[in-house]
């Protein structure tokens, strides 16, 4: 069981998925602090000083100044703020892999595809050598090409 589980562990398909889970998570780590650090406070100046993670729509009846103290007081929230900054932080990092993917995809090799060695039978549809004259199914005589 233990030299199943080592082959298993060792096959490539399951390193490479542990590799691209935390590269993933790391990178997951840069696009959020893109989004919140770098990208969110000047969108939100240019909408008026507004702060995006500060939107909330309080369900208890208390007014609270902001989230912050909201959450401190255990007052029930809907934070749609925190999910705008969520949805342009997942619309960043789709377009970030979509980017890398589509230039890695762009620097591997084409595969080349090999030249058919067979053709079909015009009488019966069987495939057959290229270079054959007679189909060994129905034994018709093939034109050269």
């Amino acid at each position: 069981m233990l030299k199943e589980f080592k082959e298993f562990i060792m096959r490539g398909n399951v390193v490479d998925l542990a590799v691209g889970i935390i590269i993933g998570g790391a990178f997951g780590k840069i696009i959020t602090s893109l989004v919140g650090d770098v990208l969110m406070p000047p969108l939100g100046k240019l909408m008026g000083n507004m702060d995006f993670s500060g939107l909330f729509i309080n369900l208890s009846g208390t007014p609270y100044p902001s989230l912050a103290a909201a959450k401190a007081a255990g007052a029930a929230t809907i934070n749609y703020g925190l999910f705008i900054n969520t949805v342009i932080d997942f619309i960043i990092v789709g377009a970030a892999i979509f980017i890398l993917i589509k230039q890695v995809n762009r620097l591997k090799k084409p595969v080349e595809v090999a030249p058919p060695s067979t053709k079909a039978c015009p009488y019966c549809l069987s495939n057959v050598p290229l270079k054959a004259t007679r189909c060994f199914a129905c034994t018709s005589e093939l034109k050269s090409a």
